[in-house]
């Protein structure tokens, strides 16, 4: 992320814009009604004149055919589609809100460091059962040598294809000595997925028995939690110094395959502030955020997302420059004018369960929304 000192976490305040969502806000771009007008001009003429059969055309008659005319080549009208009736979905934000607590509980978590180890096997232990595989190496930074390790979580899905919700667990490096702990910058994005995790794995029991795994698919695309690592700068944000963990991932699945099965990809970070405000990043794809946004207003959560917006950088940006479809869902700012980001005050007073419920619910439904294209 940015430093303290840029006054932004991998965004321009420069950018910020109030956005006001008008009438259908949950369409696609490009599909906004459009006013079409289609003018018949009949020019009346002074003179009749007469058919080969004799018939007499006159103005009127010549009129009437030209309306049976345009009838016939109308396209027929589509129908309406039946209201969507699927039950919401419902995380459980109570222990949401205490995995945060548990994370932010370690102390400063940069990589390297012996509380950054102690959660990541806080992490496997949680994920015990369940298909992981793990992304480790070393990189070499400015400040020296590092070593990065995601954590990847497969819940299988029946339809080819994966949906990829990612979100960091390390905290901010040159920050280790103020006290800083990261509840909610690093914090709420790691127990969110934790909840993801508990919630897939609840949904595979409910999957009706079949032969052999079967049973254990999802019925729509599988989904794959990604903890990140490494995505704050160890001295000052920019393209070299950031991002360590996904730049990595993002060229390893580039190589093996991976990307092009993605049908998207999610972000989570500093989801679990106070009245929470998920920003509209002009960095996304636009068509997810769309989806995402009329996820939220079908839980009539929309007032917490998108009144504001920014250019974001941040996990998502190896995978867009790819091409992948990808959303940054992050809320900011983080207190009055962002006081509370990359300071020591980030911490579990500032958070509510509230929030994360917000959020975990929204982005499960555009999941399941997902699973229906």
């Amino acid at each position: 992320m940015r430093g303290r000192n840029d006054k932004v976490k991998r965004g321009q305040y420069g950018l910020w814009a109030l956005r006001w969502r008008v009438g259908a806000r949950a369409q696609a771009p490009g599909t906004q009604p459009k006013l079409l007008l289609s003018v018949v001009i009949i020019t009346a003429l002074t003179m009749t004149a007469c058919s080969k059969e004799g018939s007499v055309v006159t103005p009127s008659t010549a009129a009437a055919a030209a309306v049976v005319k345009s009838e016939a080549a109308a396209p027929p009208v589509k129908e309406t589609p039946p209201p969507d009736t699927a039950p919401l979905p419902q995380i459980d934000a109570k222990r949401a809100f205490e995995y945060t607590r548990e994370v932010t509980a370690f102390g400063p978590r940069y990589m390297g460091s012996e509380n950054h180890k102690k959660l990541e096997r806080y992490i496997l232990d949680h994920l015990k059962g369940d298909e992981v595989e793990e992304d480790a190496f070393t990189v070499d930074t400015v400040e020296g040598k590092f070593p990065v390790r995601n954590i990847i979580a497969k819940f299988p899905g029946k339809k080819d294809g994966i949906i990829a919700i990612l979100g960091h667990y390390d905290t901010n490096y040159p920050l280790r000595n103020i006290g800083y702990v990261g509840a909610n910058d690093g914090g709420t994005s790691t127990a969110i997925l934790l909840e993801f995790a508990n919630q897939l794995r609840d949904e595979s029991k409910r999957q009706k028995p079949g032969s052999g795994a079967q049973g254990k698919l999802r019925d729509g695309y599988s989904v794959w939690l990604v903890w990140t690592d490494g995505e704050e700068a160890v001295r000052e944000w920019s393209d070299s110094d950031s991002l360590y963990g996904t730049r990595h991932l993002a060229e390893k699945w580039e190589k093996d395959g991976t990307l092009k099965k993605i049908k998207a990809l999610m972000v989570m970070d500093m989801i679990g502030a106070t009245d929470v405000n998920i920003l509209h990043d002009s960095n996304s794809t636009a068509w997810l955020l769309d989806l995402i946004y009329a996820a939220a207003e079908r839980g009539g959560y929309q007032s917490h997302f998108y009144a504001l917006g920014a250019e974001m950088q941040d996990d998502h940006l190896p995978f867009v420059k790819r091409g992948v479809p990808s959303a940054d869902i992050i809320g900011m700012p983080y207190g009055y004018n962002d006081v509370f980001h990359h300071t020591a005050q980030d911490t579990m007073d500032k958070l509510s369960p509230r929030s994360l419920e917000i959020v975990g619910n929204t982005i499960l439904e555009t999941v399941r929304m997902l699973d229906q294209r």
